[in-house]
């Protein structure tokens, strides 16, 4: 293989890897806003002066199910750093197989490839359907 073209995909892998934690960085913003949002609104229903009613519980119980379902940026995160993790894996593989170490260089050590093909067995956002490790 040419040691040009490893180069490119070399490159190409590590440039999809900084899409990934830029991925993880814009989830982990929308969740945290997400997640004060519902706080403010729980609060605000908390500061009404109007007695329990059917309807107040039921806006109560539909934000604690949307808080909850919010595990999903858990999930997603665990695949992103699974993900960003093979990527390196591959892209210091492929260049230490093409290209020869010098005589005086230290050869360089590779982290050892994710041993699971996923951190994450989810398909569904159902109640009692989450599979984590």
């Amino acid at each position: 293989m040419p040691v040009a073209l490893v180069a490119d995909v070399q490159d190409a892998l590590l440039m999809v890897m900084t899409d990934l934690q830029r991925l993880e960085g814009l989830l982990d913003h929308a969740t945290a806003n997400l997640l004060d949002r519902f706080n403010r609104a729980d609060a605000a229903l908390g500061a009404l002066e109007a007695p329990q009613t059917a309807e107040l519980v039921r806006i109560r119980q539909n934000l604690n199910q949307a808080v909850t379902e919010l595990q999903f940026h858990d999930m997603a995160t665990q695949l992103l750093v699974h993900t960003g993790q093979m990527l390196k894996s591959c892209a210091w593989r492929l260049g230490a197989e093409v290209i020869d170490a010098e005589e005086d260089e230290v050869p360089l050590k590779l982290d050892p490839m994710p041993g699971r093909p996923s951190p994450v067995t989810q398909n569904e956002m159902d109640a009692g359907s989450i599979e984590l490790f």
